[in-house]
């Protein structure tokens, strides 16, 4: 990826006013196209997927140079230089950041503004913003906290929590008992539509002595009409789930006359497992750790909502005459 960070769009933004009242998505497609941008960088998506990354940094940038005075909204999705912005353009720096845009009064007390926010002791405070260019212009997820979008800072902030609390997740899960790992692949898939309610949990489980090297058996759909064998592997970190176990597991879906199975460790499986699974006759889906405790954060099995962030954005309809 080369899309631009958000500070060195600015001057482009700046000088894409110049000719008058300009839209913003006529700016992004402008500055796509002169910063020869591909089409896969053109689509490329924040997490959200409900705006594009250049887009999105574009977006900022205008709404930086709008704090500062440089440009004026004028109406929905539309702005235009101001005289301030005309002067700045009369003798253009090399480049506009936030190092630049610091001279300004407005911006200045915009800042004052995001500081008293941070002195707020339930308030996060703001994230410093560089003001040096890039040595290139890469994703978001390559560049330094202090060149991204407050977006992207948001964002990124919440990957590494879901990331933190998946490995912990997956601790708790490989200190608990084989018993209990167990009875979590079945809560999840029940969580996940399968199986019917959480009533049905015990019946789901046959793990033990005798169990035909099954430890649960659910119902696909609502009506029972097919249903998944499930075989659950509580391994430490390091002890990869081999070949001989997927096909151990293949003869036991072979006995109970099944033809779909969900094979689930904590560990991982080594490449050829995964090449044993893909030959069999049978299906049999592999799930590894990181897999499943990316799938217990989604469907909310083993984590709670500790706290929920409201972002707000102004509502153009509401100012529309």
């Amino acid at each position: 990826m080369t899309i631009p960070d958000f500070q060195t769009v600015m001057l482009p933004v700046l000088r894409a006013a110049a000719e008058g009242e300009v839209r913003i998505t006529d700016v992004v497609d402008r500055l796509a196209d002169a910063f020869a941008l591909t089409m896969e960088e053109r689509a490329h998506l924040l997490p959200s997927g409900k705006q594009t990354t250049f887009a999105n940094r574009v977006h900022w940038a205008k709404s930086y140079l709008g704090k500062a005075g440089l440009v004026e909204l004028t109406r929905r999705a539309h702005f235009r230089l101001t005289d301030q912005g005309r002067a700045v353009l009369a003798a253009p720096p090399d480049r506009i950041d936030i190092a630049f845009l610091n001279r300004f009064p407005d911006f200045q007390r915009y800042r004052g503004i995001e500081a008293d926010a941070s002195a707020d002791p339930g308030a996060v405070a703001p994230s410093p913003i560089a003001t040096a260019p890039p040595s290139n212009a890469r994703r978001a997820e390559d560049l330094p906290p202090t060149l991204l979008t407050p977006d992207e800072v948001m964002r990124g902030a919440h990957r590494q929590l879901e990331a933190a609390l998946a490995d912990d997740l997956l601790h708790r899960l490989r200190a608990g008992s084989p018993a209990f790992f167990e009875r979590v692949v079945v809560q999840l898939l029940i969580a996940m539509g399968y199986g019917g309610s959480m009533a049905d949990l015990d019946a789901a489980l046959v793990g033990g002595s005798g169990d035909g090297g099954v430890d649960g058996v659910i119902a696909q759909d609502a009506l029972g009409l097919d249903r998944i064998y499930v075989q659950a592997k509580r391994y430490a970190d390091g002890n990869s789930v081999g070949a001989g176990a997927i096909r151990d597991f293949f003869g036991s879906l072979d006995r109970f006359k099944a033809n779909k199975g969900l094979f689930v460790t904590t560990s991982a499986f080594t490449p050829s497992a995964r090449d044993t699974a893909e030959m069999l006759s049978k299906r049999i889906v592999l799930i590894d750790g990181p897999h499943f405790a990316r799938l217990m954060l989604r469907h909310g099995v083993g984590c709670r909502v500790e706290e929920t962030l409201t972002i707000k954005k102004l509502d153009e309809d509401f100012f529309e005459p």
